[in-house]
């Protein structure tokens, strides 16, 4: 017997089967082969068609059969992660009424901080436990504001997870994290949050149904087991936001535990059990996968919108004949420093942890005599580690000290040099594990469905692939420090 996990991504759809029984991933596929189109209309923007999600599930998962390596009757629950943040409108009929407003979208990032100033920054701090932001409440305030026409259609406001279950059951539904990270929810009086939805003018019923992230979302439509050549009522039995479902996946659900990912973004993801949150909302907190009353377990979130995107920026301008292992490779072969080449990864939209300013992205010193390809790819992946440190500084000033970092060993951490300069940079060690995030939803699509009583029982062969330790600190922190400075400069200007 086997699980489906689904994880909308940014730049592809990744679906895997499970076995039920040992845990393992006996098959995966992804769609589509290149990185998804982001549509950007303006400076700042960034949008996704949920059709195109919808569409891309689809062939995802006819991969998925033609590998031909389970039973697809054998099917017994679906899970579902997805690209955090993000905001879909549907009118009555279920039909989309817009692209998405993605994560990476500063757009609305004006609204949010007006909402911050008037509801009130400590109310907003101690009831939301962030600031409105450019979350998906001011994005929904932004289509308001800016296109009424469509607004007034809207009958239900929802994540991208949320779609993709509409899509498979029919049943619009979320969930008290979902909400929270959409900056929906309020923390103090367990509800939705009146501050939020009466200063921007919304009706708490274009929300959806709130359910438990471990329970029945709706079942396996008829018409969409026939598209997907499943069988009909498969429970959809969990739902989660990219980053909680990858801590998830690493097992991180206790207080103290961290995870990170360096994909299309980087994200540095804890567990706490208290309601904190950062004064100038650079870092944020929601609700984990398994916050409920008794245990008020949060996840306290670093996001860098550059990541993945500055290295694909750098491939696709510099080698695109070249393969990312062999790029990891042409790194490995500069030195510690990148003879002095400095890049911030700053160019895919305001950054949270940079109080909402834009820098661009940055490659300087570059001296025409002395710089190739190795060190631009390393200064790349140099630079992205410096800005997880930058962000993980952040964080320990807000109480979290962690003593390892779980991470998948996917993305950058595929590359040896990012992965030992994350490192190194940091000063703390990582745990590599083989799960990513659509076996993580897999998995929580089990505990959902009752055929694993906890997440203890469903990670029971949740193994270490490697442990790497610090070796080069001393040599990369003036390094560091030479690289925040000029950071610094940059947002004085």
């Amino acid at each position: 017997m086997y699980l489906l996990g689904i994880d909308i991504g940014t730049s592809s759809i990744k679906v895997s089967v499970v076995d039920i029984k040992t845990r393992k991933r006996i098959a995966s596929a992804h769609y589509p082969e290149n990185e998804a189109e982001i549509i950007s209309l303006d400076k700042g923007w960034a949008e996704q068609s949920p059709e195109e999600w919808w569409n891309n599930l689809q062939k995802a998962v006819s991969k998925l059969h033609d590998l031909q390596l389970f039973d697809s009757k054998e099917i017994k629950s679906i899970g579902i992660a997805y690209q955090m943040h993000g905001l879909v409108i549907v009118d009555q009929n279920k039909q989309v009424l817009r692209n998405s407003i993605i994560w990476c979208d500063s757009r609305a990032v004006e609204l949010g901080e007006e909402a911050f100033d008037n509801i009130g920054k400590d109310k907003c701090l101690n009831h939301l436990l962030n600031s409105p932001g450019n979350f998906t409440a001011s994005k929904l305030a932004w289509v308001k504001n800016n296109e009424p026409e469509i607004f007034s259609k809207i009958h239900k406001a929802m994540l991208p997870g949320d779609f993709i279950a509409m899509k498979l059951t029919g049943q619009i539904t979320s969930s008290i994290p979902a909400l929270s990270e959409g900056v929906f929810w309020d923390f103090e009086n367990n509800e939705i949050s009146s501050d939020v939805m009466d200063y921007y003018g919304l009706d708490k019923n274009l929300l959806p149904e709130i359910k438990p992230v471990f329970s029945e979302h709706g079942y396996l439509s008829s018409e969409s087991a026939l598209i997907l050549s499943l069988s009909p009522n498969i429970p959809v039995a969990y739902k989660s936001g990219d980053q909680p479902n990858n801590a998830l996946s690493l097992n991180v659900l206790k207080p103290g535990e961290v995870a990170a990912t360096a994909g299309t973004s980087g994200v540095i993801y804890g567990v706490s059990d208290a309601l904190t949150y950062d004064k100038q909302s650079r870092v944020n907190t929601f609700a984990h996968v398994n916050y409920d009353e008794k245990n008020k377990y949060t996840g306290v979130l670093l996001c860098i919108n550059g990541v993945g995107s500055m290295y694909r920026w750098a491939k696709h301008n510099f080698a695109p004949h070249l393969s990312y292992n062999e790029l990891n490779l042409l790194a490995a072969k500069a030195a510690i420093g990148s003879a002095g080449l400095m890049v911030l990864p700053f160019g895919n939209g305001a950054e949270r942890m940079l109080n909402n300013k834009y820098t661009g992205a940055q490659l300087l010193g570059i001296d025409l005599n002395v710089h190739g390809k190795e060190e631009i790819f390393r200064a790349v992946q140099e630079g992205i580690a410096f800005s997880f440190r930058y962000g993980l500084d952040i964080l320990r000033e807000n109480g979290m000290q962690p003593k390892v970092i779980r991470a998948g060993l996917a993305n950058l951490f595929l590359s040896e040099v990012f992965a030992q300069t994350f490192v190194d940079v940091t000063g703390i060690p990582v745990e590599l594990y083989e799960n990513d995030g659509s076996v993580g939803a897999a998995l929580g699509g089990g505990i959902g469905a009752g055929i694993y009583k906890n997440a203890e029982e469903a990670f029971i062969n949740h193994d270490v692939i490697k442990t790497l330790m610090p070796q080069h600190t001393d040599v990369y922190e003036p390094i560091y420090q030479e690289w925040k400075n000029i950071l610094i400069k940059h947002l004085n200007n």
